[in-house]
């Protein structure tokens, strides 16, 4: 028998502060009540998800990459090492080979090409991968090391973990870095079906019109959540219209979701405009995606 595979959501917002952990932990929890739902932070960055998820730790595995050490009794000091590293990783400081962990891909490169092996390589620690079990939800919390530079190969770690671990799993939802960068286009590139979210300000409506277009570059099927709607100001809606682009649902601007969400609590159980636009979100993504 054929499974079928798993259809990924991924969260994303143009900014910050616009309520991707709202809704990711909500509707996760929400779609958990109806079927076997995977959820994974992976703004890997400042994950925050596990706030709002209790669980049991079920696996907590250290994450590395792989980075030049250089072994100065074999150097000849040729310079080929600095001329092939395209990043800046390696540099040449008279008779010092100096290796910048931060900068370094993990391309191999240098370690390769160096012809007395003076640049073996060796793990350095990036980051943790927790696994949590709570009831029908599995929440996956991926962190990077505090003053690590790169996200985008612990997110591609974490990825390659789901799809080896929690194939199985038919509705993942990940919520994913804020903004247009490279840590973005890494998270999303896997998925189905991408929801931004937004806020009617013109904050909102200028990072979701870069969203937007990003999402366009990589082909991805999207819709909108206005969190925070109803403070008067309607450009955002404008914008969705005239883009063709569906508005899947509209949180309401309402102080009991923020006291429940400032106290480390789900909404969706306790707030009836919440649960309505989570099912919302259902029924618009269902017909199209089979899911």
């Amino acid at each position: 028998m054929i499974k079928n595979k798993p259809f990924k959501i991924a969260i994303a917002s143009g900014k910050g502060g616009t309520g991707k952990t709202l809704l990711s932990t909500n509707l996760a929890a929400f779609m958990s009540k109806q079927q076997p739902t995977l959820l994974v932070d992976i703004d890997v960055e400042e994950p925050n998800d596990f706030i709002f998820i209790d669980g049991e730790i079920q696996s907590e595995s250290d994450q590395y990459k792989m980075i030049p050490a250089w072994d100065e009794s074999k150097c000849t000091l040729c310079g080929i090492c600095s001329n092939a590293c395209k990043f800046h990783a390696v540099v040449q400081l008279g008779t010092f080979i100096a290796v910048f962990k931060e900068l370094c891909h993990s391309c191999y490169a240098c370690s390769e090409l160096c012809p007395s092996q003076a640049l073996p390589m060796q793990q350095y620690k990036i980051g943790v991968i927790k696994t949590i079990s709570a009831d029908n939800l599995t929440f996956i919390e991926s962190r990077l090391e505090v003053g690590e530079e790169q996200a985008v190969p612990l997110i591609h770690q974490t990825q390659a973990l789901v799809d080896e671990k929690h194939s199985d799993i038919q509705i993942q939802i990940f919520d994913c870095p804020p903004g247009t960068s490279c840590p973005v286009i890494a998270a999303t590139n896997i998925a189905d079906f991408v929801i931004l979210v937004t806020e009617p300000t013109p904050f909102g409506l200028n990072d979701l019109t870069l969203a937007v277009e990003t999402m366009r570059k990589l082909r991805k099927d999207i819709g909108v959540v206005i969190n925070r709607y109803g403070i008067g100001y309607a450009d955002v809606e404008e914008y969705c219209n005239k883009e063709q682009i569906p508005i899947l649902a509209k949180i309401p601007f309402d102080r009991t979701i923020a006291e429940y969400y400032s106290n480390g609590e789900l909404v969706y159980d306790k707030v009836e405009s919440v649960a309505t636009a989570l099912q919302s979100i259902i029924n618009a993504i269902k017909p199209a995606h089979k899911i």
